[in-house]
């Protein structure tokens, strides 16, 4: 009949289909099992690059982590990847394996400023990987002295928001601070506002967040939530924490957040620029060699006379380099006028830079190098 050569029709083409599926199984299987190979082949061979470091260093604090290699390594990562993975999802997750191979010997120890949720810990995690042990401190200036002590191998501090511009408290602290910029990265910040699924139902009296948070989202909240309580709190992990608790709360935090204290989104994305992104330095003891493609970034301290910031910048347009930003800060003297804060493009141990500075250091009362170190691959 009909009817049975329809179903018999349809018993073939599940039959093939389930032929195929299963082929292509045994293929993954095949491949993740190459896949698990080569991981433990690379980590072997990177214990025996720490191996070779401390036989050549006895008794001596061995720098395992190298942020211009693994900024070279990603970048050709990037670059070579056939696809159909994107290189950014590629060189993601080349990021997770050179962070546990890392690891392998001594995990990092990464200072952020806290509390645990931040969108400083996923700026961390994202540049170092997930085998790391990310320490929250409450404030820029105990992330500092944190690294200073050598108890973190390394800082993440955020310096510049699109949206809100310079964060200058962590600008101030290179004034009297002896460490150096050692790396950057760059996080797309996505705020959402978030409630308790226990008092979802409730009317919202009031919000928490952080002033800078608040500050990315004011023209989302003036037509949305306009008239409901804004409260500011050291941090959008600590919003969160008070709306997971408090009846009729709500929070403006990230989803990493969110997770941390089970919130629900009552609305996606409500930042008020949509390119919403925020700069955060890594901060270290050593300087970093160059990668290839670098970024340096100084304090200079002028005389207060006519013509000091002309001065100051004619030395990089006479030599080609070109300036990524300028910041003016107050100076922590009266001694001095001005104090600039300034990204060039280029390793300081380039030539042109190194005459740049040399010019700038006749002029200025004061050069300090901040340092230089790869832009951001991630």
């Amino acid at each position: 009949s009909v009817h049975d050569r329809i179903c018999q029709r349809a018993g073939l083409i599940m039959s093939d289909e389930q032929t195929r599926l299963g082929e292509l199984r045994v293929k993954i299987d095949s491949l993740d099992k190459k896949i698990m190979e080569l991981i433990s082949a690379r980590a072997k061979c990177a214990q025996e690059v720490a191996h070779v470091k401390m036989a050549a260093n006895p008794g001596q604090d061995v720098f395992f982590y190298r942020p211009e290699r693994e900024a070279q390594v990603l970048r050709r990562i990037k670059e070579a990847n056939p696809g159909p993975l994107a290189g950014e999802e590629m060189a993601r997750l080349f990021r997770e394996i050179m962070s546990a191979c890392l690891a392998l010997e001594k995990p990092m120890h990464i200072a952020f400023l806290g509390p645990i949720g931040t969108f400083t810990q996923a700026a961390a995690l994202k540049h170092f990987g997930h085998s790391v042990v990310s320490v929250p401190l409450p404030a820029i200036d105990a992330v500092f002295r944190e690294v200073e002590s050598g108890a973190a191998h390394y800082g993440v501090v955020p310096v510049e928001n699109s949206t809100e511009g310079m964060i200058n408290h962590t600008l101030d602290m290179f004034m009297s601070s002896p460490l150096k910029i050692c790396g950057e990265v760059q996080l797309r910040i996505h705020h959402h506002l978030l409630v308790s699924p226990e008092f979802r139902d409730q009317e919202i009296t009031c919000i928490y967040s952080h002033q800078q948070s608040f500050a990315q989202c004011r023209q989302w909240l003036d037509t949305h939530r306009y008239g409901i309580e804004r409260v500011t709190v050291s941090s959008n992990a600590e919003a969160a924490r008070r709306a997971a608790k408090e009846p009729g709360a709500a929070a403006i935090a990230g989803d990493m957040a969110a997770e941390l204290y089970g919130l629900e989104k009552l609305a996606n994305s409500i930042e008020d620029r949509p390119d919403n992104t925020t700069r955060f330095l890594i901060i270290g003891r050593e300087e970093v060699p160059a990668s290839g493609h670098d970024k340096s970034s100084i304090l200079v301290s002028m005389r207060n006379k006519p013509g000091a910031l002309y001065q100051l910048l004619e030395p990089f347009h006479s030599h080609g380099i070109s300036l990524t930003r300028i910041e003016t800060r107050p100076s922590p003297s009266g001694t001095w006028a001005y104090v600039f804060y300034i990204d060039f493009e280029g390793h300081m141990d380039d030539e042109q830079a190194h005459k740049v500075l040399a010019e700038v250091d006749e002029e200025a009362v004061e050069l300090k190098r901040l340092g230089s170190y790869p832009i951001g691959v991630l």
